[in-house]
């Protein structure tokens, strides 16, 4: 297969591994995982989209969309595959009268949060602004706003996408509702999207920062965090984070080879409001204290991910709630005297909005129990990432009697999607997968079938 063989409606190129940039193409976010596919296209437009699709159907081709390359791993062997970059599909199209935006498949957050934010607008968007629009909005996406505003992906209000055949369609609750309702926290397994329209929201200010404490005061600043999440308001989003920072350069003083326990906070209030709020926060003597009154694109950097690729192994659980011994064993495998090789790992208060239900909502209409668990290290070289991986595997194992569940964007590894949705909701999923891709053509990161 080469470049040269594609017929004229396929502008966008189309490379093979024999050929000059194939590396680059094909890397993932994640540097650990090395994908191989058969070739990568990267089209230029919706309509370049179909004509790839089709042209991949004819040389025996399975698809797999990606944009940037954010979870990677669960694709698995990309040998039959040509992996489909949508990254050049960057629109942005924000109407402010109505609080709506539609945006390109390629747009990532960083592309469309300070558009917004200078019109007084906020999306829901998740905590690294270099993540995808549409993977983290396709897997439901659990961002700074949610504990008020709920999941993204229940307020997408349309779908493009290219199906397996080739055909273009637009999905939304009048124009094919079982789709619709299938790519919002199904994944991407349904075809490949072209462009979504979701909901902002008026917001001009919020009341957001990070209190840092030196890391051998991990303990004591948890359980208060934790008693403090109890009574905190569902316009409150907060996490307690443990952060080992790398001696890298790139990495600003004084976080730079120094390790902290931090609790991040985005609150939807005005300043007073914020302050009286975190107070008893405050009053445990941060050695850092970034709090602060700012606007929607000032929260984006907050919680300090990776701008760049980088190699890395990851865990997660979703936890109910947790009694004082749940936190004495989250520090015990991630505190100052764990020997953690972990990066970060972090604990997120859900709750609120995003364990509610609403009228329309897609697969994902809510998230069960209290916190969300995370914590990633290297995964380069392969010494590290079997530190790493071994480390992730006693820290989900600590914290295993309190686990409830998964939520499919923070899944990082190979994994049966049928222990994400019950009995019901898979054999749906399964019908509108064999109704749109009867031939499995189309392979989201994690697949339905």
């Amino acid at each position: 297969m080469s470049s040269g063989s594609a017929p004229a409606d396929v502008r966008g190129p189309i490379v093979t591994p024999d050929q000059e940039g194939f590396d680059i193409a094909r890397q993932a976010f994640n540097l650990a995982v090395d994908q191989q596919p058969a070739a990568v296209a990267m089209p230029v437009d919706a309509q370049d989209v179909a004509a790839t699709v089709r042209y991949a159907r004819g040389q025996g081709l399975r698809i797999a969309p990606q944009t940037t390359g954010h979870n990677p791993r669960p694709l698995g062997d990309l040998g039959e595959f040509l992996l489909l970059k949508t990254s050049a599909l960057k629109d942005v199209e924000i109407d402010a009268g109505s609080r709506t935006a539609r945006v390109g498949s390629g747009v990532q957050w960083t592309d469309i949060v300070p558009q917004a934010s200078d019109m007084g607008l906020a999306a829901l968007h998740g905590s690294s602004p270099g993540v995808g629009v549409t993977g983290y909005t396709l897997g439901g996406g659990i961002g700074w706003y949610g504990r008020k505003l709920g999941l993204a992906s229940s307020r997408v209000t349309a779908v493009e996408l290219v199906t397996a055949d080739g055909e273009h369609l637009r999905a939304d609750h009048q124009a094919e509702p079982d789709l619709f309702w299938a790519l919002r926290g199904g994944g991407g397994d349904f075809g490949v999207v072209t462009a979504l329209e979701f909901e902002l929201f008026e917001l001009q200010q919020v009341y957001a920062g990070a209190l840092f404490f030196p890391w051998e005061r991990t303990a004591g600043v948890l359980h208060a965090w934790h008693e403090w999440t109890a009574n905190a308001p569902e316009e409150a989003t907060s996490l307690g984070h443990i952060v080992q920072f790398p001696p890298f350069p790139e990495i600003p003083e004084p976080m730079r080879g120094n390790s902290f326990v931090i609790v991040e906070t985005v609150f939807l209030g005005d300043e007073a409001a914020g302050e009286e709020l975190m107070r008893p926060l405050r009053e445990l003597g941060p050695a850092m204290d970034t709090l602060a009154s700012v606007p929607p694109a000032g929260i984006s950097g907050l919680h300090m991910d990776p701008p760049d690729p980088v190699p890395g192994v990851s865990g997660h659980q979703l936890l109910g709630d947790l009694p004082p011994e749940a936190i004495d064993a989250f520090v015990e495998q991630a505190g100052p005297d764990s020997g953690s090789p972990l990066m970060s790992v972090e604990l997120r208060h859900t709750g609120g909005a995003l364990g509610r239900t609403g009228e329309g909502d897609g697969v994902v209409a809510a998230v069960p129990g209290s916190f969300l668990l995370y914590g990633v290290g290297l995964g380069l070289p392969p010494e590290a990432g079997e530190a790493s991986s071994a480390a992730c595997e006693r820290l989900t194992a600590a914290m295993s009697p309190y686990q409830i569940g998964a939520f499919l964007n923070f899944v990082e590894q190979a994994a049966r999607i049928d222990q994400f949705f019950d009995p019901e909701i898979m054999s749906r999923l399964r019908e509108v997968k064999e109704r749109y891709d009867p031939d499995h053509v189309i392979r989201a990161n994690h697949s339905v079938v």
